[in-house]
């Protein structure tokens, strides 16, 4: 089998629903199946599947964060292929056989990750991304990739300097729409389920990087993300800890090695003293032994 699609429904019945749909009618060339990963905590929101003897339903998946169920998906797919698809997206038709020739006619790479587009139309920007080391980070925030996107310094952030239209190495793309050979993904171990959500995909992406594969953006398959519809748009506390969480779990792991002191004490200022309570709160949740939804 060439691709396993690996999906995870939580409390976003429909949404899944309309992802896995599109999966079938756009897949035509490659050989395929569709595993969701039900860890819905609103039983009404649960995910029941179709007759389809492509798609398998898991239901009852403790919640323990999205890598937990994305590697649990993992180790129940048959595909060469892991394509890990956000419940909230839309595949465009042939995305999928087009990415799946393309891994196997370029083994070098590790993660390929789809042309993603908002609903507008208009590129959804974290589908093509630089690790997001403290200057890149500081350019960002300051706008400078705004004021000069050409510039691969200024624009390292969002890759600002790629063309949208074309194929192109970067350090990382969007746990949306990402698709792994499943030998590189079992190679690096899959996701650290250290980050409950976001933050994930790039610690993934930098691994296999570390291993010498090749990340890519590819801009001739395309999905559609809804985005605002779950996640971070939502705004909600836990979210946003979750978000910025996973911003200080990332530098800790790749990159407090790397800098002095000074630096690392900088970039803590910087996202403690926006979200610093949010943060705060949300760690005495966790050492209380809460844990919150994804």
């Amino acid at each position: 089998m060439d691709v396993s699609v690996i999906i995870i429904n939580h409390n976003t019945k429909d949404l899944t629903a309309q992802t896995v749909e599109s999966v079938l009618a756009a897949t035509h060339r490659a050989s395929f199946e569709v595993l969701v990963m039900d860890n819905s905590s609103n039983e009404a929101q649960r995910y029941l599947g179709m007759k389809d003897e492509r798609v398998r339903v898991f239901s009852g998946v403790e919640n323990h964060g999205f890598g937990h169920a994305c590697n649990l998906g993992a180790k129940k797919a048959r595909g060469d292929f892991l394509l890990f698809l956000n419940s909230d997206t839309i595949v465009h038709d042939g995305a999928i056989d087009a990415g799946a020739a393309y891994l196997k006619e370029n083994p070098s790479i590790g993660v390929l990750g789809l042309r993603t587009v908002l609903p507008d139309g208009t590129l959804d920007s974290g589908c093509k991304r630089g690790f997001p080391t403290p200057l890149a980070a500081l350019y960002y925030f300051m706008g400078m990739d705004k004021k000069h996107p050409d510039n691969p310094k200024y624009g390292a952030y969002h890759q600002t300097f790629i063309d949208p239209e074309k194929n192109s190495d970067v350090d990382a793309v969007s746990g949306a729409c990402m698709l792994v050979p499943k030998a590189v993904y079992e190679q690096v171990g899959g996701f650290d389920e250290d980050f409950f959500m976001y933050g994930e995909d790039l610690d993934l992406c930098y691994r296999i990087k570390e291993k010498g594969y090749r990340v890519v953006y590819f801009a001739d398959g395309a999905i559609t993300h809804l985005k605002g519809q779950s996640g971070l748009h939502q705004k909600s506390k836990p979210i946003i800890y979750h978000f910025h969480h996973a911003m200080l779990l990332f530098y800790q792991k790749h990159y407090r090695k790397q800098y002095n002191p000074f630096v690392t004490g900088l970039v803590y200022t910087g996202i403690y003293a926006k979200y610093g309570l949010t943060l705060l709160k949300g760690k005495m949740s966790r050492e209380k032994g809460g844990t919150a939804g994804v």
